[in-house]
């Protein structure tokens, strides 16, 4: 790209031209033997120097660069119009290797755009396939019920109300994944409106153990608090948000830890934010697997996944609900070893 200035370009342009010219005049004086022709020769070189320039100038000012920076201003507007900034004025000089730098930028960004496109549309179409499927489990389970008993089996005592009680848990988990979808979607959309306040998180996190204490039992996990800091730790969130991370992040460190384990969560704090830390010594999490573990009815192990229940979109309602409180989760696991969920929460003044 030749980033000289207009004028120098004319002016060499200009010269070239009139060089060959008072040539080819001073040989054509020469030969017809006119006197002075050198003289000639030379006022011919000067008088096309100065009018072959003044005419390239304008010719480039008028017709080229006039209509080149129409087109630079045509994208400066349609950059402000996706809110980037617009560049400063430039020197005629500059717009043509400017063009070129912003054009080469928006390939680029045109072609990440289109990458990153077609991952939401392979994501759309796995979520989709996903919530056909966690759908339609409930649903046939339901129905081979249904039809059993209408099919006579009514009448058998042995089997109505087992029956009947299978029927009404699949359509508990019916519920439940349309209470999460619809969930996840106000979140997403920004429609559910958080209720915060002041309150205790060691408080709540012992509220939520006591909760789970029966099922942490039934697995025989050991939950327990530690605390880096004595006495209460004040946050400012919505509290029942904040127990539904707990519940969800502790529940799954139940059914997945392994027999005889413990799920402990760790309390700190510095000058603006209070670390919450659930950490568990289950099965871990291969590493391929942690950068999707935050999507919806994504399972690392799906079989088992559906055999310990869940809708499968509780670690994406956390995610969520983290980062309406403008904060955020993270995960670190290791196979055999076991799993950590860090959050943090605005401290309370």
């Amino acid at each position: 790209m030749n980033t000289h200035k207009p004028r120098r370009i004319a002016l060499n342009t200009a010269f070239s031209i009139s060089v060959v010219a008072a040539i080819l005049m001073a040989t054509l004086l020469w030969y017809l033997q006119v006197e002075k022709w050198y003289l000639l020769a030379v006022i011919t070189l000067v008088l096309l120097l100065i009018t072959t320039f003044l005419f390239i100038n304008y010719a480039l000012d008028k017709y080229f660069y006039q209509n080149i920076r129409i087109i630079y201003k045509n994208i400066l507007q349609l950059k402000n119009a996706q809110g980037k900034t617009i560049g400063k004025k430039i020197a005629d000089e500059h717009v043509l290797p400017e063009i070129n730098k912003i054009l080469i930028e928006w390939e680029q960004g045109n072609k990440d755009e289109i990458v990153h496109l077609k991952e939401l549309e392979s994501f759309r179409k796995e979520f989709l396939g996903n919530v056909s499927h966690e759908l339609k489990t409930p649903i046939f389970t339901i129905q081979g019920y249904i039809h059993t008993l209408i099919d006579g089996g009514i009448e058998d005592q042995e089997i109505n109300m087992l029956y009947l009680q299978k029927a009404g848990k699949s359509i508990d988990r019916l519920i439940s994944i349309v209470d999460d979808l619809e969930s996840i979607s106000k979140l997403e959309a920004g429609e559910l409106i958080l209720e915060n306040r002041t309150f205790d998180i060691h408080e709540l996190v012992l509220d939520v153990m006591e909760s789970l204490e029966l099922k942490a039992k039934e697995n025989n996990i050991t939950l327990s608090l530690k605390e880096k800091e004595t006495g209460k730790v004040y946050v400012y969130a919505d509290k029942d948000r904040i127990r539904q991370v707990l519940v969800n992040l502790l529940v799954n460190s139940i059914k997945y830890g392994k027999r005889s384990g413990a799920t402990e969560v760790d309390i700190d704090q510095n000058d603006d934010d209070v670390v919450i830390e659930v950490k568990d010594n289950g099965i871990g999490i291969e590493k391929h697997h942690l950068s999707r573990l935050f999507e919806r009815f994504y399972r690392v192990d799906k079989s088992r996944s559906r055999e310990q229940g869940g809708t499968g979109l509780g670690l994406a309602i956390v995610k969520h609900i983290m980062e309406a409180h403008s904060q955020k989760i993270n995960v670190e696991s290791t196979p055999g070893i076991g799993t950590t969920f860090t959050f943090t929460l605005k401290k309370s003044r």
